[in-house]
């Protein structure tokens, strides 16, 4: 069993816990000499309260997560990590960060931060954070956010 991680995911979605879990991953992935993954997953039962499925919310969505991703990317780079893979995917990030995303890059650990975007989505269908720890096959690390942050 190797104490070092090679394939590290930071699932981001925006939020501030996302982004401490971002700035953990960095530290982690710098210290391991390791790949970061930066994966967002849009999430597609979102979709399913639109009646007729129209095209520019999933545009806007793929934008949006490029665009995040890509400034994260930038932020690992001026951290000085030269390995930052960008992974945007559609499907339920329930399934898609613990399960499928890691099977393809071999991941051995997963961070993302203790809860996400939606408090009402969360409440409904449990935090995404959660489905993570119970998942996934690999390390995962849940960040907090400090107090007042």
């Amino acid at each position: 069993m190797s104490l070092v991680y090679n394939q590290i995911i930071v699932a981001v979605d925006g939020s501030k816990e996302s982004e401490w879990a971002f700035k953990k991953a960095v530290a982690i992935a710098k210290r391991n000499d390791a790949n970061l993954n930066l994966v967002n997953i849009i999430d597609t039962r979102s979709y399913s309260a639109v009646e007729a499925y129209d095209r520019s919310i999933a545009e806007r969505a793929q934008s949006y997560a490029v665009e995040l991703l890509e400034g994260y990317k930038e932020q690992a780079a001026a951290a000085g990590l030269t390995h930052v893979n960008v992974i945007v995917e559609y499907g339920s990030p329930k399934t898609m960060i613990p399960r499928e995303i890691p099977k393809k890059i071999e991941a051995d650990l997963i961070i993302c931060g203790a809860t996400g975007l939606n408090p009402v989505e969360r409440f409904l269908i449990g935090s995404v954070s959660e489905n993570i720890v119970r998942a996934a096959k690999c390390d995962v690390l849940v960040v907090r956010t400090p107090e007042g942050a």
